[in-house]
């Protein structure tokens, strides 16, 4: 399934000395992804401004963000949800509900670092925990049955 990617996602995953950057970064890893023109402007926004870490020239970010569209074959989702069809019930909650709804609207996820954003269509980016416990899963799943590491089939 596709994962249209919030601010948080495409900031830490851009931007190599952001604190989620890894974490972010493996999340991504072997799935299709989309981005909107909200969650994009979100990122040039932070990335750019004086306030905020990265503070780079407009410019630049422009060009990190194309490259990063362009080397990951991301997909393009227009804000086509009509901004009362997303049911925030808080202010606090509009933009995190809007992107998730938009992503349900075209059978995605909204991929986020956010936990707190409470929504079918959310797909929470694992801790480094979680995805360190889910590999050893994967690793031991594979065990019983497949390929050895030599490339012979193991009887199941």
């Amino acid at each position: 399934m596709k994962r249209l990617l919030d601010v948080s996602v495409l900031l830490a995953a851009i931007w190599k000395d952001h604190p989620e950057h890894q974490r972010a970064a493996a999340s991504l890893e072997d799935k299709p992804l989309a981005v909107c023109p909200l969650a994009t402007l979100g990122f040039l926004r932070i990335s750019s401004d004086p306030g905020y870490p990265f503070a780079a020239p407009m410019k630049e970010c422009r060009k990190l963000l194309r490259l990063f569209q362009q080397e990951r074959d991301v997909d393009f989702v227009p804000d086509d949800l009509p901004v009362l069809g997303a049911r925030a019930e808080t202010s606090k909650q509009t933009t995190d509900i809007y992107l998730a709804s938009l992503a349900d609207r075209h059978g995605m996820k909204l991929l986020t670092l956010d936990r707190r954003i409470n929504h079918p269509a959310v797909e929470s980016v694992p801790s480094l925990a979680e995805e360190r416990r889910g590999s050893a899963r994967r690793r031991a799943a594979g065990r019983g049955r497949g390929t050895s590491a030599t490339g012979a089939i193991r009887p199941g």
